[in-house]
């Protein structure tokens, strides 16, 4: 597997296929296996798919995570890769990444997929990832996950043995940084950095999102100069809970116009 050194970290990250490049960037809790279902649908595409610091196999000192230093390993790997370009696919915490690295650095950026960000935390949100944070300690945030992530389409065929089952496969797959990254979700501030995103922009929005309220879509489509929003009728897992239909979205935004 790759890897690429960046001060303190070591970024291990997926290279998968050939093409134009396509970087994905995964949410909290998760790590760079979350986008297989996406990588399997991207055929035509170099996928480049990182573990953030806190996740899969990358490591490093273990302090605080900060939106400008993940937006920074991003850059590096692209570099890394010999990309200069990429398309760039974010999920929550990796949308709003995305979105930094968007308007920070526009040269890297060709499209960007945004799904399940937010411009700045706000009380609400922050009290959520507090009570992220307590579950963490308590070693319950697997259980939650499934109320969070998942609309009304995972609950209208799932079963107490299924949920079960599945709140057991998560105690597993949750990343031993959770917490880090919990607390760069909860200190997100993209304002200044929006309406400098030159790259067209698919804000991805999910129907049944507990965590990021309509209103907050709203507003990203707005302050971004080259934007447009779309719905999954999912929660806010919408890659889990929906990977095909979301991979649809995905790549038909990205191959429009080429």
């Amino acid at each position: 597997m790759p890897k690429v050194k960046l001060e303190d970290a070591v970024v291990h990250y997926d290279r998968t296929g050939d093409g134009p490049a396509l970087l994905l960037l995964h949410g909290t809790a998760a790590s760079r296996e979350q986008w297989a279902p996406l990588t399997a649908n991207a055929e035509g595409y170099t996928v480049l798919a990182p573990d953030f610091p806190g996740s899969g196999l990358t490591t490093d000192p273990g302090g605080p995570i900060t939106i400008e230093a993940l937006a920074a390993q991003a850059a590096a790997v692209l570099d890394h890769a010999g990309a200069g370009a990429a398309h760039v696919v974010g999920h929550s915490l990796g949308a709003v990444v995305a979105a930094h690295l968007a308007g920070t650095r526009p040269d890297r950026v060709r499209k960007a997929v945004l799904h399940a960000a937010w411009p700045v935390t706000d009380t609400r949100q922050d009290a959520e990832f507090r009570y992220w944070l307590d579950l963490l300690e308590t070693g319950t945030f697997a259980r939650m996950l499934p109320l969070m992530a998942f609309g009304p389409r995972y609950w209208e065929q799932a079963t107490a043995e299924s949920n079960e089952q599945l709140v057991k496969t998560l105690e597993a797959m949750v990343e031993a940084g959770t917490d880090r990254q919990v607390e760069a979700d909860r200190a997100v501030d993209l304002r200044a950095v929006l309406p400098k995103i030159t790259a067209s922009v698919l804000v991805l929005g999910s129907a049944h999102d507990r965590l990021i309220t309509a209103e907050q879509q709203r507003e990203l489509v707005a302050v971004i100069p080259d934007a447009r929003a779309a719905e999954i009728d999912a929660g806010h897992g919408a890659p889990a809970e929906l990977p095909d239909e979301f991979a649809r979205i995905v790549l038909e935004f990205l191959s429009a116009g080429t």
